[in-house]
């Protein structure tokens, strides 16, 4: 394909899933909804389509080839990020799904998360930088004060000015209660923030006029731990009588990435001169608390990244599977070469990148769902909270899977840079790690989710799977499935309450992926259902996905559940003066 030929998405999948499986005509019945129809909300997601496939798929591969670059201290990104960011700002993807009274159109996030998978698809630099502004913005909507939202909530939603989550530091990712980064009280109000983050993706750019940072910091005496973590608005510029002046933050280096290139990922420091204005957000030592209010949403966005990474790399593997030429057909004798689609192997590869992808996808657009009706149905909320580590995880851990097996479909020209693959490959690797490593959603899953509310939500879960399952052919291996799902978590959870923790939790990565098995099984179940009586190639295909999936995929959760139950202690034991 050349750089403006790939779908990105199946259109057909995406609207099945929309119109038959999370039936967006109901949601719109939803109080929150009901200014919209299935007719505005088509409207959007055809614009979404037009300017991913027209504006932001053609500037991926130059973003991707030239990344920012630091000049005099500050970043200056690839010129094509100039002419995607208007049109980004003018489709309104950043405050899409955000209320009507806050600038948004109020879509449901069922909607924002298909329609915004295109996009993410084609170019996720650009998908990214809104993405994150979306994220920032949305924290000071739902905990700031009056005068801060006056202050930078418009401009942010608008896409004026862009918005980062500066939370990481250099000695401290995943366990944030070690961050140094302090907070002093000032008389005007406001508070001068010092310290150094890593890892921040588009802390500094020169496509929009301002950068505002969402900072986690100690106010001075805070306690120790978590809870004397505060939020702060930190602007790279901030407002002053004489117009936007400089806010004492500096840009100290720029992380050299394998993937996401147009986007950069910045070491930033603040305070280094004592002048660095922090408006708290929310709270005093509530910083924590309110980032992770927000942070189901957030995953759910890391979880559609990894399905339309993998999307788009599997649209390309398949055109070039059906263009190429290489071989002859098993028992053929001599002949014209055949297409690659005419060895078993390529067809194998090619039908487990469909049955990841469409799982993926449609599991992300369940959870935004839930998410959507949470309000005004408990099992929503119930199902929103169990599925969200798996909608983080699971399109990125296997959706990293899929973009190999493309890479491996093209062969030789795979590994190389002439062809996109290999690029879509390094990007996706990054959504196994942020907004929480696959562990660290496995222990969420297993030592929180399962087990809260006296097993509520896997009760609930469980109820829909079997419902589905009962009235399908294919659903006899999934009932079996889900029983031992039920079985083995009671298991675990008895060596939980006797104070077993490593025998509950050792091997909680195998229990992640048994359970994400059958979450995908349950999503296939879904598909075909919302196609029965249909006899085409597209019907067929969700079928032959399904029946690939559960076929290939089931039987490992007993393996995996045996092993999980069995004690197995091999890396608990293990020494660090062993490796």
């Amino acid at each position: 394909m050349n750089d403006t030929e790939n779908p990105i998405l199946d259109d057909r999948l995406v609207d099945l899933i929309l119109t038959r499986v999370v039936d967006v005509e109901a949601l719109t019945r939803l109080p929150a909804f009901s200014e919209h129809s299935v007719e505005t909300i088509q409207l959007y997601l055809a614009t979404c389509r037009r300017v991913a496939r027209e504006v932001l798929y053609p500037a991926y591969r130059p973003m991707d080839e030239a990344p920012p670059r630091l000049e005099d201290g500050r970043v200056k990104l690839h010129p094509r990020m100039k002419q995607v960011w208007p049109a980004m700002r003018e489709l309104g993807a950043i405050a899409a799904t955000r209320p009507f009274d806050v600038g948004g159109q109020q879509l449901p996030l069922a909607v924002g998360t298909l329609a915004h998978a295109y996009l993410m698809g084609a170019n996720l630099s650009a998908a990214g930088l809104a993405w994150l502004t979306t994220g920032a913005a949305h924290l000071i909507e739902a905990f700031g004060e009056d005068a801060v939202k006056a202050q930078f909530l418009s401009r942010m939603y608008e896409g004026e000015w862009t918005g980062t989550m500066a939370l990481t530091e250099p000695h401290a990712g995943s366990s944030l209660a070690d961050l140094t980064t302090s907070a002093t009280p000032a008389e005007d109000g406001t508070y001068r923030i010092r310290g150094a983050k890593i890892f921040i993706s588009g802390g500094d750019h020169d496509v929009a006029e301002n950068v505002v940072h969402l900072v986690l910091a100690r106010i001075d005496s805070a306690p120790e731990g978590t809870k004397g973590i505060s939020l702060f608005a930190v602007p790279r510029r901030r407002p002053a009588e004489r117009g936007l002046i400089d806010n004492d933050v500096h840009v100290s280096g720029v992380i050299h990435k394998i993937g996401w290139r147009g986007l950069p990922s910045l070491a930033l420091s603040f305070g280094d001169e004592g002048d660095c204005h922090g408006w708290l957000v929310g709270e005093p030592h509530r910083g924590l608390n309110h980032m992770f209010q927000m942070m189901n949403e957030a995953r759910i966005q890391v979880g559609v990244n990894g399905a339309a990474t993998a999307s788009v790399a599997f649209h390309e593997a398949l055109a070039y599977a059906k263009d190429r030429k290489q071989g002859r057909a098993l028992g053929a004798k001599g002949g014209e070469p055949v297409s690659l689609m005419a060895h078993p192997d390529v067809r194998r590869m090619l039908l487990r990148q469909k049955a990841i992808v469409d799982g993926s996808l449609c599991l992300c657009a369940m959870t935004a769902a839930f998410a959507d009706r949470a309000e005004t149905d408990e099992d929503a909320a119930l199902l929103l909270d169990l599925l969200t580590p798996v909608t983080k995880s699971f399109p990125a851990e296997r959706g990293f899977e899929a973009n190999v097996l493309a890479v491996q479909v093209l062969g030789g020209y795979g590994y190389t840079s002439e062809y996109l693959p290999e690029a879509w490959m390094r990007d996706q690797k990054l959504n196994s790690i942020h907004e929480g490593t696959t562990g660290i959603q496995s222990l969420d899953l297993l030592g929180r989710k399962v087990v809260s509310k006296g097993g509520a939500a896997l009760a609930a879960f469980a109820a829909a799977v079997r419902a589905d399952a009962s009235a399908s052919p294919l659903g006899p291996p999934v009932l079996e499935a889900v029983e031992r799902v039920l079985a083995l978590t009671a298991a675990l959870g008895q060596r939980g309450l006797k104070g077993d923790l490593e025998g509950m939790l050792g091997h909680s990565a195998h229990y992640l992926e048994l359970f994400s098995i059958v979450v995908i099984a349950w999503m296939h179940l879904a598909l075909t259902r919302a196609v029965e009586g249909q006899d085409d190639d597209f019907a067929n295909g969700l079928r032959q996905s399904a029946r690939y999936w559960i076929a290939t995929e089931i039987p490992r959760v007993a393996a995996l559940a045996a092993l999980c139950e069995s004690g197995e202690r091999s890396y608990l034991d293990m020494q660090p003066e062993w490796f």
